[in-house]
């Protein structure tokens, strides 16, 4: 019996220490924005011992966090390590750019374009550093807040590239959200990629227009829509809670399947570290047949 105990413990072994890898300071040259771009990777725990290809899920960190918000404080090795050893997802590679406070889209001005530099530049460099397949069944975005907003929008301008997207607490933003802002946190929030000390109606311009996940999902037809598998979830009791619900209404009014969930929490990284268990899920399920 001591002989069979130690032998289990021996076959336990490879399983209990094989973990997978984390590098945070990864750069890449970026020739749109003329600067070298930061961004964090996590490989799954057998990237190092095949030569397989895994699926990719780009994740977006929130307004002011960094590329590593999701490793820091959402905890997102130990969740993903957690779920493939239990078989709850498939291996994947999860990619987090550093977006800083870009809202992760173009600027009105084509000096900073944020967006075409993701498109054009950092996923055929990802598809040529890493072992990923290479194709939009196998990539999938997904973000916090301000990051649940790009993954929203990256997926509406980007339905050839991206087949699933998992939103929490995206900031959604309405056009009478934004008239009624307050002068300085428009400047603070917007004043750059939109244009500074723009005051009522004026806000509202053709480019930022293109950049707003409602009127992209007012404007956009239902069959275009439909190329995405949408997963949104908000807190309660979170100050976001009625964009996300009006955007769930309508994506319900134009036949749009979608996942809509909201659950008891606010605007913080308990509700998303639990939230991204089951977001992680949700686009696993599009890797498998």
């Amino acid at each position: 019996m001591r002989h069979l105990k130690l032998l289990a413990v021996a076959l336990l072994i490879p399983w209990m220490t094989v973990t997978a890898k984390v590098l945070e300071d990864q750069t890449f040259k970026s020739t749109l924005m003329n600067q070298s771009i930061r961004y964090a990777v996590y490989l799954p725990p057998d990237y190092d011992s095949s030569n397989r290809r895994y699926p990719v899920l780009y994740l977006l960190h929130g307004y002011t966090d960094q590329e590593w918000g999701w490793i820091q404080f959402g905890e997102i090795p130990q969740i993903a390590d957690r779920l493939t050893a239990e078989g709850a997802i498939a291996p994947l590679i999860i990619i987090m750019p550093d977006g800083g406070v870009t809202w992760y889209m173009n600027d009105h001005g084509g000096k900073a374009r944020f967006e075409d530099m993701i498109m054009q530049e950092l996923l055929p460099f990802i598809d040529r550093t890493y072992r990923t397949r290479p194709s939009r069944e196998y990539r999938a975005v997904a973000g916090l807040s301000m990051g649940g907003y790009g993954s929203l929008l990256w997926s509406l301008h980007n339905p050839q590239l991206f087949s699933r997207c998992v939103a929490l607490s995206a900031a959604v933003y309405y056009q009478e959200d934004l008239l009624k802002m307050d002068q300085a946190l428009w400047d603070k929030r917007f004043g750059d990629l939109v244009g500074r000390e723009l005051k009522g109606r004026d806000r509202i311009t053709e480019h930022l227009r293109r950049q707003m996940v409602p009127e992209l999902v007012q404007s956009l037809p239902a069959d275009s829509l439909k190329k995405i598998a949408w997963y949104i979830d908000c807190g309660d009791d979170d100050f976001l809670t009625i964009g996300n619900c009006r955007l769930h209404i309508a994506l319900t009014e134009k036949g749009v399947p979608h996942e809509f969930r909201m659950r008891d929490g606010k605007h913080t990284w308990s509700y998303w570290r639990s939230g991204i268990v089951d977001g992680l899920k949700f686009l696993s399920e599009g890797f498998h047949r």
